[in-house]
C-alpha cells in the first residue's frame, strides 16, 4: 500500500489546498499520470503518482487545506506482473458480515491512530446526507460550495439536473431549485387556506404569491455569486501590498518597430516551421531590454530595508494570463547570456506550462524585472503594478501600422507608415528619479530602433 502525501512544492510553501481529485475511489492511476491538483499561495499544480495503481482510499477532501507531508490518499501499488496489490485491493472491498461495511469504511469507522495532522486530515473529509463514508456513489459532482449549499437546504443532489460540464451541478441549479421549493410551499400554504375559507380568493393568493416568488428568484439569480479563486485572492493581496508599498510612477515612449517588424516578416514562415511557434515582438522587446538593463542596472535591482539591492543576474519575469482566471509571471533566469532565439524558446515554454499547471513554485520566485504583455489585444497603454520586491515592470502594449516622420541620409524629412507601439514602465520613485528612468527607455528604444536583428537571428 502506498501513502500519498503533499510533497514539498516549493523552499517557501508549507501548506496547499487540494482542488480537483482526478482519480477516485477503485479506479486506476498510471505512473507519472495527474492524480490531484493541488492549489498554493503561489501556483495551482497538477501532482503526478510516484506510482501505477489503484485509489484505494482519499482521506482529504476537495477544498480543504492541508499542511505539506499530510496523508492525503492510499495507493494499491501494481507488482512487475501487473497484479501485485490488485488483489488486497479486492480484499479490502469485500464487505465485513459482522458490519456490512467494506474494510476501508471499517477501518475509518475505528478509532484513529494516525498523527494529528493525518488525523485532522481524515476528521475533514465531507459527509454527504448519511455520516458513512464517502464512496464514488456517494460523492456529488459538484463544488464544495455547491455541496455545502445543498447540505444547508436539505436538498437532494439526485433530483437536480445538472447544467455544468458532464452534468456537474452548478450553483445556479441550486438556487432554481431553492426558488423552486420555495415557491410550491408558499402555494401549498395558500392552498390550505383556500378549503378553510374561500377556494376564490386563495386561489388568485396563490397566483399573487406564486409570481411573486419566482420574480424574487428572478431577481436572486440576476447576480451570481462567484467565489474569488486562491490565484485571485493572492493576486488581490500582491497588488494590495505592492500598491501601499511603492510610490508608483508611469513614464512611457513612443517605438518605431519598423526594424524588427522587417526582419519579423522575412523569416516568419522558417522560424514556425523551426520553432513551432509564431516569431513575435516579445523576445526582441525581451533581448533589448537585457541590453539596457546593462547600462541602467538600478532598474534590474529591488528594496531591501534602507538599500538598494542591485542584482547582477537579470531573472526576467514574464507574466501568463491563464485563460482570463488569474495571471503568473513565471522567470527566465540569466536571460543577459541568452540570444533572441533562446529567450523566445524559454518564454514559449514557461507560457505552456504555466497554462498547463506544470509549474514548480521556485519557478515563479527569484525575478529581478517583470514584462507584461497586455499589446496582443491592442491596448494602447497600460499603467502596471510592480511585483514586489521588484522596483520596476515594464508593458509592451500594442503595435499598429501608423504614419510616421522618417529622415534620410541628407537630413530631408518624408511620411511613411511604419509598425509602432508603446513601451511603458511603472517604477518605484523610492529607487531612482524620472531621469534615470526616461534615459532608461531611450537607451532601450535605439536598441529596438537600431539594432542589426538580422545578425541576431543568425
Amino acid at each position: 500500500m502506498a501513502e500519498i502525501v503533499l510533497p514539498q512544492l516549493g523552499e517557501t510553501v508549507t501548506e496547499g489546498t487540494i482542488t480537483r481529485w482526478f482519480k477516485q475511489p477503485g479506479e486506476f492511476v498510471e505512473e507519472n499520470e495527474p492524480l490531484y491538483e493541488v492549489s498554493t499561495d503561489k501556483v495551482d499544480t497538477e501532482v503526478p503518482a510516484d506510482s501505477a495503481g489503484q485509489v484505494a482510499e482519499i482521506l482529504v477532501a476537495e477544498g480543504e487545506t492541508v499542511e505539506v507531508g499530510t496523508l492525503l490518499a492510499k495507493l494499491h501499488q501494481k507488482d512487475a506482473g501487473g497484479a501485485g496489490d490488485a488483489k488486497g485491493a479486492a480484499r479490502d472491498a469485500e464487505v465485513t458480515p459482522e458490519s456490512g461495511l467494506s474494510a476501508p469504511e471499517v477501518a475509518r469507522a475505528a478509532p484513529s491512530t494516525a498523527p494529528e495532522p493525518v488525523a485532522r486530515a481524515a476528521a475533514a473529509t465531507p459527509v454527504i446526507s448519511t455520516p458513512t463514508a464517502i464512496t464514488p456513489a456517494t460523492l456529488v459532482p459538484a463544488s464544495p460550495v455547491v455541496r455545502r449549499l445543498l447540505r444547508k437546504h436539505g436538498l437532494d443532489p439526485k433530483a437536480i439536473q445538472g447544467t455544468g460540464p458532464k452534468g456537474r451541478i452548478t450553483r445556479k441549479d441550486v438556487e432554481a431549485a431553492i426558488a423552486g421549493v420555495s415557491q410550491r410551499a408558499s402555494v401549498g400554504s395558500l392552498q390550505s387556506e383556500a378549503t378553510a375559507g374561500g377556494a376564490a380568493a386563495a386561489s388568485a393568493a396563490a397566483s399573487s404569491a406564486a409570481a411573486g416568488d419566482t420574480a424574487v428568484a428572478s431577481t436572486a439569480l440576476e447576480s451570481t455569486i462567484v467565489p474569488l479563486s486562491r490565484i485571485r485572492l493572492a493576486t488581490a493581496e500582491h497588488m494590495l501590498r505592492s500598491k501601499a508599498t511603492s510610490p508608483h510612477v508611469l513614464t512611457a515612449v513612443e517605438v518605431d518597430f519598423e526594424n524588427v517588424e522587417k526582419v519579423r516578416q522575412a523569416h516568419r514562415a522558417d522560424w514556425k516551421q523551426e520553432e513551432g511557434f509564431s516569431l513575435t515582438y516579445l523576445p526582441f522587446i525581451a533581448r533589448a531590454v537585457c541590453d539596457a538593463l546593462d547600462d541602467y542596472p538600478h532598474i534590474n535591482a529591488s528594496i531591501e530595508g534602507e538599500n538598494l539591492l542591485v542584482h547582477r543576474s537579470i531573472n526576467l519575469a514574464v507574466a501568463v494570463d491563464l485563460d482570463f482566471q488569474g495571471l503568473l509571471a513565471p522567470v527566465l533566469r540569466g536571460a543577459e547570456d541568452l540570444r533572441l532565439r533562446a529567450i523566445a524558446r524559454k518564454v514559449v515554454d514557461l507560457s505552456r506550462r504555466a497554462r498547463a499547471k506544470k509549474l514548480s513554485p521556485d519557478e515563479l520566485s527569484g525575478g529581478t524585472f517583470t514584462l507584461t504583455n497586455p499589446g496582443q489585444w491592442g491596448t494602447m497603454m497600460q499603467f502596471p503594478i510592480i511585483n514586489q520586491p521588484q522596483v520596476a515592470i515594464l508593458s509592451t502594449d500594442g503595435i499598429k501600422r501608423k504614419p510616421v516622420v522618417v529622415t534620410d541620409a541628407d537630413g530631408g524629412e518624408s511620411i511613411a507608415i511604419h509598425s509602432v507601439g508603446v513601451l511603458a514602465l511603472a517604477w518605484d520613485h523610492r529607487a531612482f528619479d524620472g531621469a534615470y528612468v526616461a534615459a532608461f527607455l531611450d537607451e532601450l528604444r535605439k536598441i529596438i530602433q537600431v539594432r542589426n536583428w538580422e545578425e541576431e537571428l543568425a
